[in-house]
């Protein structure tokens, strides 16, 4: 991900209290979403550009949207969402001003709410002045505002020739319409409207006298979106809002529930299904998470996979709209641009204009070497979990065109590779695709073609499900091929990965055959599909437990002894949840499930000190005590695959796996996170059965049971 060059304001209109120049710092920002439309702004609800804005379909159809009281900012009392991701509220004060009229206003003499949310493409706002003092008061109130129509990818860093034509604003008595003609044809456009008419308007601010009597109040209302509207009022952003939360909740009420006995852990959990379910966006194949705001509010392959797994135990319908978008998706022929093979599951779709215009690959994107065979994991994890061979009897023809994909891609050296085919295209295509996220260990950048560790896991796991997949369909000389290939894989990965000078596996092995003997967080994830033999495998948990890469906030993705180790950099010693929960998921595998409550409470703390919100990534400094983990200056927040990890994590602890072909729940030496005494699961579907399931500490042993009403409908095995 670039990094961004934050914009610099005309001196003249900088606001003196503002360090326009300063970063905007993720957990210090609120993001809004619905559809394909996502707001981010600061505490004070300003938008002042830099990567912040209020897009739609990848391009950023408002860049400033700042609010002034009597020619000044104002001071911040406090901002937050609420707790279905719908609103936006910050209130604010004003600072020392001087009325229309001339007289002195003190400071907090008035109070400033904004309250924002987004729906069907517009974005509503409403601000309210409250008068305390004991004088009336006529205040300058200013919107002052701005749309510089930039594709997402311009936002994030690149350049471009040649852009299309900017319009001048046209002004009427109620609104300002903003408009931009893309070199793709398409016009873009940004209205923005007023419940009252301006006392003054050009195309850059509007400007309200305000008369705030003393002890009452005043509301204005403004509208963004791609055409003017009928005037705003408090009908229609109740309307609004009352619609969106409604959506939102609809969104919330699929899959179970949990509850336990801990209140901040539930508010931690809460935040997290709020998340999940502010990201997902339902597409005509079905619900879709979005990997993350601002820089991947669109479909990626692997972020959707993996987020979709997360939740699978307690949502498996996202699992399935997952799985039938990239099916409908799925490549069909050649294109070294786009990097896609028939057979191959997309990495990322683009709407915006450079995608459009072919500056970019995005608009679908093939570049990611490990979706293909995640994708065929997901499918198999998916009928596991639910039984419904009805479904993947329609996947069939892509999951069979997916796994001839898989073993074409590994037929000359053994092992799936990548090395991308256009120098617009990604240099890493696995998941840690910074540019030096694979290296050997004097520093050296590996030549091409290049197999990841992890990616033959997955492979492992693909050909596994689609033998078990073939079985259930009758196809049994198919089920045996796929069985082969599948141990064939296992032994080539122990043979050729594992370095016994360093009791761990390589990073990757190049394309001369040479393994980069570096030690990553890649090889929990050999854990997560059961590849590795036990002996290796517990020898691969103490490390990753070990100092070198467990900070005491989560697992680094990169062991501090490397020589391209940075707790500050993307992937090379940062901190991911969804790699910490994936890593976890594979030390429960092992039977190491008292590491993974240890690797949960670190997470759940972490999650505390950002807001109860886990970022994409943060910082991999130790933890030191008093301390708070540090933020990644631009991650995603919220993003997918960090608030799913919330469950994952869960679902490792708890030792819980649902047979759909049995209808049968069993747990496994199940823990509960520390602190929580009592753990409800609510709604839990096995089969065509919703049942409630309680997980309850009794002395130093965890006791699992179903609810009386449920006693006998679903068995429950439980080993200790």
């Amino acid at each position: 991900m670039t990094e961004l060059d934050e914009r610099k304001l005309d001196p003249a209109v900088a606001l003196s209290s503002l360090d326009e120049t300063a970063p905007r710092e993720p957990h210090r920002l609120f993001a809004l979403k619905q559809g394909d439309c996502f707001a981010v702004a600061d505490a004070y609800g300003d938008i002042r550009g830099a990567g912040d804005g209020f897009f739609r379909d990848d391009t950023r159809v408002l860049s400033e949207f700042r609010l002034t009281i009597g020619g000044r900012p104002m001071s911040l009392l406090g901002a937050s969402l609420s707790q279905d991701n719908v609103l936006f509220t910050s209130n604010l004060t004003n600072l020392p001003i001087q009325s229309a009229v001339g007289r002195d206003i003190p400071q907090g003499a008035i109070h400033i709410e904004r309250v924002r949310l987004i729906w069907q493409d517009r974005l509503f706002e409403r601000i309210t002045l409250s008068n305390y003092s004991r004088e009336h008061s006529t205040i300058t109130v200013s919107l002052h505002f701005a749309a510089d129509f930039r594709d997402m990818f311009e936002v994030r860093g690149s350049t471009r020739v040649k852009r299309g034509t900017t319009h001048l604003a046209k002004t009427d008595k109620e609104s300002v319409m903003l408009g931009y003609d893309g070199l793709d044809g398409l016009p873009r456009l940004s209205a923005i409207s007023f419940s009252q008419a301006p006392d003054k308007l050009s195309d850059n601010r509007a400007d309200f006298l305000i008369a705030v009597t003393k002890r009452s109040q005043k509301v204005l209302y403004v509208e963004v979106g791609p055409e003017a509207s009928e005037a705003p009022n408090r009908d229609r952003f109740r309307a609004a809002a009352a619609r969106a939360r409604f959506g939102m909740r609809a969104k919330r009420r699929h899959g179970a529930t949990v509850h336990s006995s801990g209140r901040v852990f539930n508010d931690w959990v809460e935040r997290a299904r709020a998340d999940v379910a502010l990201l997902t966006t339902e597409l005509p194949t079905g619900p879709y998470p979005y990997a993350g705001i601002p820089w991947f509010s669109t479909a990626f392959g692997r972020d959707g996979v993996i987020s979709s797994l997360q939740m699978l135990w307690l949502n498996p319908g996202l699992a399935r709209g997952v799985l039938a978008f990239l099916a409908e998706h799925q490549a069909t022929e050649t294109s070294p641009f786009s990097d896609s093979q028939p057979g191959k599951i997309m990495h990322e779709t683009r709407k915006g204009e450079m995608a459009a215009l072919r500056e970019l690959p995005f608009g679908r994107y093939y570049g990611g070497v490990d979706t293909t065979p995640l994708y065929i994991h997901l499918a198999s994890a998916y009928a596991e979990r639910t039984g419904d061979m009805a479904f993947i009897d329609r996947l069939w023809p892509s999951l069979k065109a997916a796994a001839e994909w898989t073993e074409e891609a590994s037929r000359a050296t053994g092992f799936v590779t990548y090395q991308r085919a256009a120098e617009s295209g990604l240099a890493n295509q696995g998941w840690k695709d910074s540019f030096d996220s694979v290296f050997h260990a004097d520093g050296r950048i590996p030549k091409g073609p290049i197999a990841l560790v992890e990616v033959q896991g997955y492979v492992f796991a693909a050909f596994r499900g689609m033998a078990a997949l073939a079985r259930r369909r009758g196809e049994f000389a198919d089920a045996e091929h796929w069985e082969g290939r599948a141990e064939e894989m296992r032994v080539a990965v122990e043979r050729d990965f594992w370095l016994d000078d360093m009791n761990f596996y390589a990073l990757a092995i190049d394309g001369e055959g040479q393994p980069c003997k570096v030690r990553t967080s890649n090889a929990g994830h050999l854990l997560f599909v059961g590849l590795p033999q036990p002996e290796r495998a517990k020898l691969v948990v103490d490390q990753l437990l070990s100092a070198s890469f467990h900070s005491g906030w989560g697992l680094r993705t990169l062991a501090d002894d490397a020589v391209f180790f940075n707790p500050m950099s993307y992937h090379n010693g940062s901190i991911w949840p969804h790699d910490t929960a994936l890593c976890a998921v594979g030390m429960a595998r092992f039977g190491e499930r008292d590491s993974v409550v240890r690797l949960m409470s670190g997470t759940f703390e972490s999650a505390v000190h950002f807001n109860m919100r886990l970022p994409e990534l943060f910082c991999g400094f130790a933890r030191a005590p008093g301390e708070a983990p540090i933020a990644y200056p631009v991650a995603c927040l919220p993003q997918a695959w960090s608030a799913g990890s919330t469950f994952m994590l869960m679902q490792a602890c708890l030792g819980l796996e649902i047979d759909g072909w049995q209808g049968e729940l069993h747990v496994t030496r199940p823990r509960l996170p520390i602190g929580i005494d009592t753990l409800m699961i609510r709604h839990l579907t096995v089969g065509d059965k919703a049942i409630d399931l309680t997980f309850q500490r009794v002395g130093d042993r965890v006791a699992a049971f179903l609810s009386d009403r449920h006693e006998g409908q679903v068995p429950l095995i439980v080993r200790t």
